[in-house]
Parts: C-alpha cells; sequence; structure tokens
C-alpha cells in the first residue's frame, strides 16, 4: 500500500482513544483528555440539509431535488423560442415595422 493511499486512510479513521500506552503515564493522560474532549464536542445525528441561497439554487433544488421533475426542459423550449423571436425582431421584424415588404 503506498504512503498516499495509507495516509488518505489515516484522516478517516479516527486515532485510537484507548490505546493501552496512553493510559499509564501523566502526560498520556492529560493528551487522551484532549482527545476525548474534542471528540465530545462533535456533532452527532445526520447532518443538516443546506438551505439554497441564491437563485439557481433554489431552482435546482426546487426540479432537480427529492422530486426531479421535466420542468427545465419546458423552461429551456420557452427560453429558446424568446429568444429566436427576439433574434428574429432585431434582423428582420424591425425593418420592416411602419412600411410594408
Amino acid at each position: 500500500m503506498s504512503f498516499i493511499v495509507r495516509r488518505g486512510l489515516s484522516t478517516l479513521i479516527p486515532p485510537k482513544i484507548a490505546s493501552p500506552s496512553g493510559i499509564g503515564a501523566a502526560q498520556d493522560a492529560a493528551r487522551m483528555e484532549r482527545v476525548v474532549s474534542f471528540y465530545e464536542k462533535l456533532p452527532r445525528g445526520p447532518r443538516p440539509e443546506v438551505q439554497p441561497k441564491g437563485l439557481f439554487e433554489r431552482y435546482q433544488a426546487r426540479y432537480f431535488g427529492k422530486n426531479p421533475s421535466a420542468a427545465p426542459l419546458a423552461h429551456f423550449i420557452g427560453l429558446m423560442m424568446v429568444l429566436g423571436y427576439a433574434q428574429h425582431y432585431y434582423f428582420h421584424f424591425r425593418h420592416h415595422k411602419n412600411n410594408v415588404h
């Protein structure tokens, strides 16, 4: 096993809190007390859901979240229609606004 893989796995595994070598001496006992107090302060239970903040995050949470729907496809088609009409107006219709072709 390479060093990088072992290093990656070591960050996932908590240190041995009750190791036999850490129980005997006073300085180790103080160190163990710090480790135990650190792990006691960690939050327990499932991670709370993150509330969407921006416009894109709210849209993503609404249409791609727990109940995904096909509404973004309809939104995309509508957007393309509006942009297509705007381009058609700019490049063709505006020249015929006041007189016939």
